[in-house]
């Protein structure tokens, strides 16, 4: 799963959504020089890449990709499944997804000095671009696509996913949907036991 989705089921509590946004900042156990809450935000991110990257459904998603991404699959199928949650966001939310995102902005802003340097450095960017509220429109996965593949050298051919997103929109979709409702009840079972 990609930003959006870890800041969703990462509950209410901000150290908890905070810790999830910046834990693949946070190696091996660094994560116990934060704060409680933080560090069970970090804990829970790991828990849930673990229980994406083992998922059958996940594997079925990736697989499809990985003839012409390699590797970089995952990371394309984690952005499309923000995608997905962006576009359905109101079959999970209450809130809209442009107010749930300004608060989220707001929250990064408000505790920039916890944030790793990694994050203060990116996150004018994804401010200024709106990445989240952008994953719903399959022109904003586009451009973030396009933008991933600057980063990665052209390595993945992730610009190009694209075309392999809109050709199977509706198997990834279905996919999608079948695992994040596992995957939603997992994470409520998984803070209650952190």
């Amino acid at each position: 799963m990609n930003y959006l989705a870890h800041i969703y089921l990462s509950g209410q509590d901000e150290g908890i959504i905070i810790g999830n946004f910046i834990a693949d900042s946070i190696k091996g156990k660094q994560y116990l020089k934060y704060p409680a809450e933080i560090s069970k935000g970090i804990l829970l991110h790991r828990a849930i890449d673990s229980f994406t990257d083992q998922h059958p459904i996940v594997k079925q998603s990736t697989k499809r990709l990985h003839k012409k991404h390699g590797h970089y699959s995952g990371v394309i199928v984690d952005i499309l499944y923000d995608h997905f949650l962006a576009k359905n966001w109101m079959n999970y939310h209450d809130e809209p997804l442009e107010s749930f995102v300004a608060n989220f902005y707001t929250l990064l802003q408000n505790n920039f000095e916890v944030l790793p340097t990694r994050i203060q450095r990116m996150m004018p960017y994804m401010i200024s671009d709106n990445w989240l509220y952008n994953y719903a429109t399959i022109r904003g996965i586009s451009t973030i696509l396009e933008q991933m593949n600057v980063r990665t050298k052209g390595k993945g051919k992730l610009n190009f996913a694209i075309i392999e997103l809109e050709k199977h929109y509706d198997k990834f979709e279905t996919e999608f949907t079948s695992f994040f409702i596992e995957l939603e009840a997992y994470c409520q079972l998984k803070l209650k036991e952190l």
